[in-house]
C-alpha cells in the first residue's frame, strides 16, 4: 500500500506535523510505551487500528461511526 515510511526520533514534549491540521505529540515515554497526544479537526477521524478495522469490516468507516458502538476488543471497550 505505502511506497516509503518516513521514520523519525521525538522526544517528550517535541511533536510532528501532518499537513497543515494534524500534530502528534510525544506526551511520554517508559521503556516500550510511548504516550501521543493528538491534535486533529473535529471533522477527522481518529482511531486505533484495531478499531478503524473492526469498524471498516463492518463497513461502518466515516466521521458518523462511533468506536463505542463497537463490541469489545482484547477485554476493553473500544476507544
Amino acid at each position: 500500500m505505502w511506497a516509503q515510511m518516513l521514520v523519525l526520533t521525538r522526544t517528550p514534549g517535541e511533536s510532528i506535523m501532518i499537513g497543515d491540521g494534524i500534530e502528534l505529540i510525544v506526551l511520554a515515554t517508559d521503556g516500550r510505551k510511548v504516550r501521543i497526544g493528538i491534535k486533529a479537526p473535529s471533522d477527522v477521524p481518529v482511531h486505533r487500528t484495531e478499531i478503524y478495522l473492526a469498524i471498516q469490516a463492518q463497513g461502518e468507516v466515516g466521521t458518523d461511526s462511533d468506536p463505542r458502538d463497537l463490541p469489545r476488543i482484547g477485554g476493553r471497550r473500544a476507544s
